[in-house]
């Protein structure tokens, strides 16, 4: 037996086993319970797949043709969500939302996308590349605001001075410092990326800028100890991440848990060398120039305070055999006898000739 359904001109059916699309007026299926789901409508589904971390399904319909990612979330609400391209939606979804699209569209490497709903319709998916793949990351305004807050850092001099910054000329995409007080000379360093160094050339304190990848990937092989090691022997060493502690439990291509136990072991370990999450770059920037600034103001407060305390500190008496005080006092005329105890105004003679 066959029903004829009257549908709109274009969508989708899921009819028993299968989603039909249609593009004429007039579609025919077996009389089975039919759910209707708009081709233009933005479906969530879960993910067939039950090994997979990415649980659910998100269909973007783009008018050059629907586009298929895993996800793990079902919104952007606290972060960007990771999204893995795939090209299998399944015959049978499980589907969780459908809602209808208001507007979808492709501008450069982003897809703007506003549903027709009150709350949370408006997010974009980012299509870009990193470590050599693809890689999709679907973030909403709200999420956007978080990874990059709106604060302005201080121009304010680092401890109220001007510093110079040497840059290791092995850096790639060098913090420029252009909103600081200070100038850059490009300089290879035996270890870290920053430092500041005495007037003698000494260096007194360092920074070794990392990414969460570059993080990441310093850990797994093994050569964070070997940094932080090298690190540990300035005066003041600190390792700054480009990026947010909590980016760590929704990484994909790498055990969450074991990059958070490297750190504590890190802390633990290297209690000398803090590893400081910043957020965004130009925070990491505004840190580490607080920090070397703080590391030179404090060589210069210690060089002071360590000449003004020797300048109050007293002087240990100076001890002389009697054979030396009667030599001098023989020599600069007082009348001593040639042998046994020298007199107490011989003595105190000396000891104020011989003061500091």
């Amino acid at each position: 037996m066959l029903v004829s359904l009257w549908l709109p001109p274009s969508g989708l059916l899921r009819c028993g086993a299968g989603l039909i699309l249609w593009a004429a007026s007039v579609l025919s299926c077996s009389p089975m319970a039919a759910t209707f789901v708009g081709v233009a409508d933005f479906v969530i589904a879960r993910n067939p797949e039950p090994e997979s971390t990415l649980p659910f399904l998100v269909r973007l319909p783009l008018r050059s043709g629907a586009v298929v990612l895993k996800v793990r979330e079902t919104w952007p609400r606290t972060a960007k969500v990771y999204c893995h391209p795939t090209d299998q939606w399944p015959d049978d979804p499980d589907v969780v939302e459908s809602v209808p699209v208001r507007s979808i569209e492709r501008r450069g490497v982003a897809v703007d996308l506003v549903l027709d709903r009150g709350r949370e319709n408006r997010s974009q998916f980012v299509f870009t590349k990193g470590r050599g793949r693809d890689m999709v990351f679907w973030q909403s305004a709200r999420t956007t605001k978080q990874a990059r807050p709106s604060v302005r850092t201080p121009t304010a001099r680092a401890s109220g001075q001007i510093l110079e910054i040497t840059v290791d000329t092995r850096e790639r995409y060098a913090w420029k410092f252009t909103g600081q007080q200070t100038s850059t000379i490009d300089r290879a360093l035996t270890v870290g990326d920053y430092a500041v160094h005495s007037p003698t050339g000494d260096m007194l304190a360092t920074v070794e800028r990392k990414s969460l990848d570059d993080l990441v990937s310093t850990i797994g092989s093994g050569k964070l100890w070997m940094l932080l090691a090298a690190l540990s022997e300035v005066g003041h060493g600190a390792l700054v991440v480009e990026d947010r502690y909590s980016r760590i439990f929704k990484l994909t291509y790498q055990k969450p848990a074991m990059i958070s136990e490297a750190l504590a072991e890190a802390a633990v370990r290297y209690p000398s060398v803090p590893v400081v999450f910043t957020e965004t770059r130009a925070l990491a920037q505004e840190w580490a120039y607080r920090f070397l600034g703080a590391a030179l103001a404090h060589y210069h407060a210690d060089t002071v305070g360590a000449g003004r305390i020797a300048d109050i500190t007293p002087q240990p008496a100076v001890t002389a055999s009697t054979a030396m005080v009667r030599a001098w006092a023989v020599d600069n005329g007082y009348d001593v006898a040639d042998r046994g105890r020298l007199r107490p105004d011989i003595v105190a003679a000396y000891e104020k000739a011989h003061k500091p």
